[in-house]
């Protein structure tokens, strides 16, 4: 089991290395609406098209993206559009066990 400290390495690795056209793309990739992302995020739709437009979103909300996508095998990189990646899944700590999952938008 990976420390505390390296649990918030990681979700800052991720917060970082995922975008809002990151978003948008990877949407794009998987043929899914908005809608379709909010529900399988667990965000709410005004947390995804916020995002999307570059403004500000809880961190929980962005890893809860992030982790949807990989879970779907897409992988992120500053400054590349989304790709598939042979063992991805699981790169951003699931934010289901953070304590302010409560409080994603």
């Amino acid at each position: 089991m990976a420390s505390h400290a390296m649990k918030l390495t990681l979700e800052r690795i991720a917060l970082f290395q995922f975008t809002p056209a990151h978003c948008a793309q990877a949407r794009a990739m998987l043929g899914w609406s908005v809608e379709q992302l909010s529900r399988e995020a667990g965000v709410s739709v005004e947390a995804v098209e916020r995002f999307e437009a570059q403004q500000e979103v809880q961190d929980a909300s962005r890893l809860a993206l992030a982790y949807r996508f990989e879970a779907e095998g897409l992988m992120f990189f500053p400054g590349f559009a989304p790709g598939r990646g042979m063992n991805v899944r699981g790169a951003t700590p699931n934010p289901v066990r953070r304590a302010d999952l409560a409080m994603v938008e």
